[in-house]
């Protein structure tokens, strides 16, 4: 029985141990998988160190390469630098000659500018003396004129005529008649006439010289209006010599001789402002 038992055993576990087909092939499967995996790992790390190591052979080469570009251009700014100082050095001399030269000329246009100006305020000054001066000569000529005026309207007068009427204001001399034009109140007209000649046009009437008497300042005259002639016999200067014309004979004229000389009398006649005019004017007339 154990023999036998033991035959059975044996065969057992030989049964037992017998390999499955499927089961191998798995197995080896994964062998090559893996060693395929192995090789190309081993392949792709090769070609990545040569990679490497190609890279580091330019990497040394570009470096040597810019070495010796550094060293020629530290070379060549040496030389340029040298050079660069060198003309620096003579550009500097030249500056300070130069700022030298500049600083003295513009010295000598301030010193210059500054005579000028003292010369132009010098001639200012000596301008502004004369027109200070001329400004008191002209506020003394005016004071004088300005009195000589007030003398003038002082001597002005109202007086009677020859015809008992009430005159206007009376001139003594040529500077009063130019005051009483200037006044507006009548119309003037200035008269010379000499003795022997014809009657003279003064404005609308004739005036002729008759008679002259220097001594006693006397005159006598023929006055000329409206067709008709007055005489005006032995009067006195300043004496307003009155008579009436125009269309309504209401027009009051006026005659006053202020000087009288061998041949001649000199004087105005005065007429009212609406009065007419002649149409050409004697000299002198207003």
């Amino acid at each position: 029985m154990t023999d036998e038992s033991n035959a059975l055993h044996h065969e057992s576990d030989a049964a037992t141990h017998t390999t499955d087909p499927s089961t191998a092939g798995g197995g080896n499967m994964g062998k090559v998988i893996t060693l395929v995996i192995a090789v190309a790992y081993v392949l792709f790390s090769g070609y990545m160190l040569w990679d490497m190591h190609s890279r580091i052979s330019d990497l040394e080469r570009k470096h040597v390469a810019t070495d010796q570009r550094s060293s020629a251009l530290e070379s060549n700014l040496k030389n340029t630098t040298d050079a660069l100082a060198s003309q620096v050095g003579m550009t500097q001399e030249e500056l300070a000659k130069k700022t030298a030269a500049l600083q003295q000329s513009q010295h000598a246009a301030v010193s210059r500018l500054s005579e000028e100006q003292k010369q132009a305020i010098s001639e200012v000054n000596t301008q502004v003396s004369g027109v200070k001066s001329d400004v008191d000569a002209t506020k003394t000529e005016v004071a004088t004129t300005k009195t000589n005026l007030e003398a003038t309207n002082a001597k002005l007068n109202s007086v009677v005529g020859d015809l008992g009427v009430q005159s206007g204001l009376i001139a003594h001399s040529r500077d009063e008649l130019e005051l009483l034009k200037h006044r507006g109140d009548r119309t003037y007209y200035e008269f010379t006439l000499l003795r022997g000649k014809p009657p003279t046009r003064v404005s609308t009437v004739s005036l002729q010289l008759k008679k002259v008497d220097p001594k006693k300042n006397r005159f006598t005259l023929s006055v000329l209006a409206d067709d008709k002639t007055v005489e005006k016999r032995d009067r006195n200067t300043e004496e307003p010599l009155q008579f009436y014309t125009g269309k309504d004979h209401r027009s009051l004229y006026e005659v006053v001789v202020f000087t009288v000389t061998k041949n001649q009398v000199t004087g105005y006649l005065s007429t009212p402002q609406q009065a007419p005019q002649s149409a050409s004017l004697p000299p002198g007339a207003d």
